[in-house]
């Protein structure tokens, strides 16, 4: 496999975007509505008619679920502790700073790369990680974000969270494709040609929109802790992943695919929570542009060592 001729063009469309942007021939603001119908309408239809056809036996491989989640897991547990320790960081600024190192893009980055190297085939461990990260990193950190705002009248309530994880367009997707799978129904042609052009839309919208609301700007942040946090994230976490899948018996196509997913940059849905508790914006904004910018190289010196 070229490896070079597979990761390239994903970073390609992340750049046109950025020079869009940057130049002006499209208005930053437009990333925004572009990131909400990739992740509210394309991915969720790419889940969907993924999982649907799908027999229910061969749709989880419990060891890919273990190294990656567990990976996730254990960087973002061993991050905010490291972070609770020094007596200035109070939990919901440790949360942020694990979740910036743990956090990772499988949805918008991984997926268009796995599935650039292994077709269908590849989109299935991709979007089973961004559901995870979707249904299980990201309440952990809204509840410890929620621990940091005290008494306070704003606190989101246990209902008013469950209702969040439950109407997650991910999780209704996930819950609809598994009905299927489990029921052995057929997805109608037609339906499928429809789900399917959505979901065709997904990686050139989720690429785009990364690079056109990237702005060199984000860089103004604590650099020293930026960049220690994206060693964390871009080196350290796939490692452990590695490890992982290694001690786990994984087979090759999920180790790779686990790593990938490991090893791509930070989550956005990081700073749209820093911005909504407004908690370390700074430095998750300087996380994510570096992480974006490094991943091309440590991406493809990953999947080299792991060729």
């Amino acid at each position: 496999m070229d490896i070079p001729s597979v990761v390239l063009p994903v970073f390609a469309v992340i750049l046109t975007g950025w020079l869009a942007g940057a130049l002006g021939y499209l208005p930053r603001s437009l990333a925004a509505p572009l990131v909400g119908f990739a992740y509210n309408i394309a991915m969720p239809a790419l889940i969907f008619i993924t999982i649907a056809p799908e027999p229910v036996r061969g749709l989880l491989d419990w060891g890919f679920l273990a190294a990656f989640g567990g990976g996730s897991l254990l960087c973002f547990v061993a991050v905010f502790l490291a972070a609770r320790s020094r007596a200035s960081r109070g939990v919901g600024s440790s949360a942020m700073l694990g979740a910036a190192a743990s956090m990772t893009n499988t949805g918008f980055v991984a997926l268009p790369i796995l599935q650039a190297m292994y077709g269908p085939r590849g989109v299935l461990p991709a979007a089973i990680a961004t559901v995870f990260v979707a249904l299980v990193m990201f309440p952990v950190l809204i509840v410890l974000l929620e621990m940091d705002r005290g008494g306070r009248s704003e606190r989101l309530g246990p209902l008013a969270l469950l209702n969040r994880v439950l109407t997650n367009p991910l999780m209704i997707s996930t819950i609809l494709g598994l009905v299927w799978s489990i029921g052995g129904l057929p997805v109608p042609a037609f339906f499928r040609a429809y789900t399917t052009i959505f979901a065709d839309a997904l990686t050139p919208c989720a690429l785009f929109s990364i690079g056109l609301g990237l702005s060199l700007e984000g860089l103004r942040g604590d650099l020293l802790e930026s960049a220690w946090v994206t060693i964390l994230k871009l080196v350290v976490m796939p490692l452990v992943v590695y490890a992982l899948c290694a001690a786990c018996g994984v087979d090759p196509f999920h180790t790779v695919a686990a790593v990938v997913c490991a090893a791509v940059p930070t989550a956005k849905t990081a700073y749209v929570l820093a911005g909504e508790y407004r908690v370390e914006e700074r430095m998750v904004a300087s996380t994510i542009s570096i992480t974006t910018l490094l991943s091309v190289v440590t991406l493809l010196g990953w999947l080299y060592a792991l060729s």
